[in-house]
């Protein structure tokens, strides 16, 4: 199988494609033939070694992806040859043929294309577990999603309207502005304003009848959160995704006292490895509204394995409105 492939930690420019060994299924675990593999930022961080997982070298990238189950583990029960899955790994999907655990591994519905079923896995549980668990939204709230038009940014945006709640989408230009309108987004903010610190809150209480916004995911950090946390309502939530500008912000704790705000992380990776069946009921829930044509991944190309580095490239230079996925069909 051809499979991308990272000899040493830095530029992704530097990771190659090889024909590599197909990989054997252990017991509990699923071969999958690949069709799609999502992109994701922490693809990035991987291959640059700053991620918290850091993988014994060589290894190859890629967190999730979807296709045909070619093999299954002699204790695997719940799949069969030929089934159109999706799965989820810490690293290993950017290949022609991948193994997973199959408590990590999704049966799709018939109707979801295996574009959308790469597409509608890791940015749609983050998004859903920090808007469920994290923040506890409830239907009628206010959530203010900054990056609104990322890939966990989308993904809120439809889970938040999906779940009965108001969504107003941060962004930074027109462009980002139309596509969450497209994605169903009642309002949106601009994060590029001059004065930030101030401008957002006044774009926020001009829009809640000086109410606040009552949830806030943020996956930018740096000078977003901190004006972020002035627009918060009374008893609001502030759930930190990630720091896409680069800037790990800091806490004024008095501040939170004083104003009755929470701030709250999300760690996705954990959900998976510690309650994988409380994924997997996520997952189905979010299949559910996809089949009723609620949630809608935005898929903004598909790119041939082969030119991996291209969709990782538009992915770190803040190109990518929603998802890009890999196609293993078109691996040169």
């Amino acid at each position: 199988m051809k499979a991308v492939v990272v000899k040493e930690f830095g530029n992704y420019h530097n990771a190659v494609m090889e024909q590599c060994p197909t990989p054997e299924p252990g017991d509990w675990d699923v071969l999958v033939d690949t069709v799609n593999m999502g992109v994701n930022f922490p693809d990035l961080l991987m291959i640059a070694g700053r991620h918290p997982v850091r993988p014994p070298l060589p290894f190859t990238p890629g967190m999730e992806f979807a296709g045909v189950v070619s093999a299954v583990g002699k204790e695997v029960k719940e799949f069969h040859v030929g089934d159109r899955v999706a799965g989820e790994v810490d690293y290993g999907a950017y290949a022609e043929q991948v193994v997973v655990d199959a408590e990590n591994c999704y049966r799709i519905p018939d109707e979801m294309t295996f574009e959308h079923a790469a597409a509608l896995g890791l940015v749609y549980q983050t998004a859903h577990f920090a808007l469920s668990d994290r923040a506890h939204m409830s239907s009628g709230e206010r959530v203010l999603i900054n990056g609104a038009a990322g890939g966990v940014g989308l993904a809120a945006v439809q889970l938040v309207k999906a779940l009965g709640a108001t969504a107003i989408a941060g962004v930074r230009s027109e462009e980002q502005a139309n596509v969450v309108k497209v994605a169903g987004a009642d309002h949106v903010v601009d994060l590029a304003a001059e004065n930030l610190r101030d401008s957002l809150r006044e774009q926020i209480m001009a829009l809640t009848n000086d109410h606040g916004a009552d949830v806030i995911l943020d996956p930018v950090g740096g000078d977003v959160f901190d004006a972020s946390l002035r627009a918060l309502a009374w008893s609001g939530r502030l759930v930190v995704v990630g720091f896409a500008s680069g800037k790990v912000p800091t806490v004024d704790a008095n501040y939170l006292l004083l104003r009755n705000i929470s701030v709250i992380g999300l760690q996705w990776r954990q959900y998976r490895l510690r309650e994988p069946d409380w994924v997997r009921r996520i997952q189905n829930d979010m299949y559910a509204l996809y089949q009723k044509g609620r949630l809608t991944p935005q898929v903004m190309h598909a790119v041939p394995l082969g030119q991996f580095d291209t969709a990782l490239e538009a992915l770190e230079a803040g190109r990518v409105h929603g998802k890009m996925v890999l196609s293993s069909r078109d691996a040169d």
